[in-house]
């Protein structure tokens, strides 16, 4: 059984669309005071262009747990 966690960072544009950012494989444990200056870097630069639009404003953030189990 293979088990996978990802970081994702959750963000609204400017169209009021939501959008998600995931990091693969995050460093654990994870520090909520640096994914939140993550966070706030990444709508401060607006780095990422987007269909969505650009990102203005953060929403939260979720570790996503998932396990694989290969059957047959």
């Amino acid at each position: 059984m293979a088990e996978k966690t990802v970081l994702q960072m959750q963000f609204m544009t400017d169209q009021n669309k939501k959008v998600h950012i995931d990091v693969p494989t995050p460093v654990q444990p994870v520090d909520n005071s640096k994914v939140d200056a993550a966070m706030a870097l990444i709508v401060s630069k607006n780095i990422f262009a987007l269909p969505q639009g650009s990102i203005v404003k953060s929403i939260g953030a979720s570790l996503i747990d998932t396990s694989t189990t290969t059957v047959g």
